[in-house]
């Protein structure tokens, strides 16, 4: 196809595909068919899903294994609102995700009322920005999507793209400028203050979050840990960032008051605490003010200014958070720090805590799925009771091996997360983790993993509950309301789909479900039976 032949939609297509783009997902309407039919011809493959919901966590599972954005696309109006939990998700967990959506022309919608709505409206609050395709500008409003969605904190753009502009010949060809690169902070009499608080720290500690994993600060955050001799404590979404088997490596925090109670006294006993991409966007209340900068001093690296107020910090940095680190750290690394130990103590405390407790239960299910599966196993969590027991059990060597919803803490996510994960490395293991429940939510796309013949490893806590608000309940002396339901046969479910299912309730059961599971063409549901209220005590 010629350049002066191209489509608008075909423009759009080809500044994705060089963005790096190789997959879109969503469910097509006739408002997007022609972007459909676009994307495929510029090299970029259509997967149909069950669910736009679903469809954008799948895209974001391709970004965490491709560093590119990922595709949503929806067709006009009811196809456009079902995205939207995942769009909100990407922009509170830094994920660049492209959101394509059909819509009715814009005369025609003077005159023409069904499933009309004003779309870009809907998704302005929840994105970097929204773009409405025009032919004639096709080329700009392309690479503002694609660039805006990869600078600074990534997050997704929406781009609407009326019926007649996606056919219309585009005037002005293509446009790729060069993504902004971050930069070091100028030197500063605040940044040499914060350099000579490092160089004479004696109980020094760094927390990093998920600004740090977007901008690729794992070999800086090494650097740091190991020059400051400072213990590291990482958000969920930061786990493996430093390799959780380093001596310095604490572990992740978030949604855990029994990691709490050890992780914070340490925080309030440090001197000097450095934040790399912290942002506490993913902490539970108790993270709140965890430190005092006046007699603390606190240096936070951050991608852009602090407007949240869950915590203050001494000297504020805006910038790069793997340059930033790197510059204000002292030339010679610390010596006779934490002379009391502490950061080691506090390490085997957690260790101890989040061991395996029971010959069965969801402590056990984690610690046998950890030392079944490939070291490099791609692991995602849904929300519940499990991801908080996951997030402290499941150790990551390296950045991304566990993925969640971190920010908005939604459920349904591990399935299409590791659906998207698959797809992009067929042949490594990707294993979710999801409760009953949040498994319910998106059953469906065991057809679509089917379809795409994954060979994805599908942990289901069955307990028929949902556990973590059945917890809460209890806690707060309620009536039992709202929280349970119906028990499922969900290896029925799994081989009605087309894949292999496995009901264990036993180390052994599972132990070989999982070695059947790594042989198997096609994907392999585990439904782990347990206690509902084996939880209780464990996080």
């Amino acid at each position: 196809m010629s350049a002066s032949s191209l489509r608008a939609a075909n423009v759009l297509a080809r500044r994705l595909y060089a963005a790096g783009c190789r997959w879109a997902f969503g469910m097509p309407g006739g408002e997007v068919l022609t972007l459909i039919d676009a994307l495929e011809k510029a090299g970029i493959t259509f997967v149909l899903a069950k669910h736009e919901n679903a469809a954008g966590f799948m895209a974001e599972g391709t970004y965490h294994r491709t560093g590119a954005p990922g595709i949503l696309v929806a067709t006009v109006g009811p196809g456009a609102l079902n995205g939207i939990n995942s769009v909100e998700n990407a922009r509170q967990d830094r994920v660049p995700l492209i959101v394509l959506t059909g819509c009715v022309d814009a005369d025609v919608a003077e005159t023409y009322t069904h499933q009309v709505l004003d779309q870009p409206q809907v998704f302005r609050p929840i994105t970097k920005a929204t773009f409405t395709l025009n032919a004639k500008a096709a080329g700009v409003i392309a690479d503002k999507a694609v660039t805006q969605a990869v600078e600074g904190r990534p997050g997704p753009v929406h781009i609407d793209v009326p019926i007649s502009v996606a056919d219309a010949p585009a005037v002005g060809g293509e446009v790729l400028r060069t993504p902004a690169l971050p930069v070091q902070p100028a030197p500063s009499a605040g940044f040499a203050a914060a350099q000579a608080a490092l160089a004479g720290a004696k109980r020094p500690l760094i927390v990093c979050g998920v600004d740090a994993m977007s901008e690729g600060a794992e070999d800086a955050l090494k650097t740091a840990a190991e020059r400051l001799n400072a213990p590291v404590i990482t958000t969920y979404k930061a786990k493996g960032l430093l390799a959780e088997s380093h001596p310095l490596a604490l572990g992740g925090a978030g949604l855990s008051p029994l990691a709490d109670k050890m992780l914070l006294p340490l925080v309030r006993d440090a001197d000097v605490i450095l934040a790399i991409g912290y942002d506490p966007i993913e902490m539970r209340p108790g993270w709140q003010n965890p430190w005092d900068p006046e007699s603390q001093v606190v240096i936070d690296i951050t991608a852009e200014p602090n407007h949240h107020y869950m915590h203050q910090a001494t000297y504020n940095i805006i910038g790069d958070s793997a340059a930033s680190t790197l510059a204000v750290l002292p030339e010679a690394p610390l010596q006779d720090v934490w002379p009391d130990e502490a950061p080691a103590r506090t390490r085997a405390a957690l260790h101890e805590a989040f061991a395996r407790k029971d010959d069965w239960g969801p402590d056990a299910v984690i610690s046998i799925c950890r030392d079944a599966l490939p070291a490099d196993t791609l692991a995602t969590a849904d929300s519940g009771a499990h991801r908080i027991l996951l997030s402290q059990m499941w150790g990551c060597e390296f950045p991304r091996a566990l993925t969640q919803s971190s920010g908005l803490c939604t459920m349904g996510v591990a399935v299409p997360l590791a659906m998207g994960q698959s797809i992009v490395e067929p042949d490594r293991t990707v294993v979710s983790f999801s409760g009953d429940a949040g498994f319910l939510m998106v059953a469906g796309e065991l057809a679509t993993a089917a379809e795409r013949g994954l060979k994805t490893i599908f942990v289901v806590f069955v307990d028929a509950s949902l556990a973590l608000i059945e917890l809460k309940q209890r806690q707060r002396q309620m009536d039992n309301r709202g929280v349970d339901f119906g028990h499922a046969d969900f290896a029925a479910i799994a081989r009605g789909f087309g894949g292999t299912g496995h009901s264990v309730r036993s180390e052994d059961e599972l132990r070989a479900a999982l070695a059947a599971a790594q042989e198997a063409d096609g994907f392999t549901l585990i439904a782990a039976e347990i206690d509902r209220k084996s939880y209780d005590g464990r996080f």
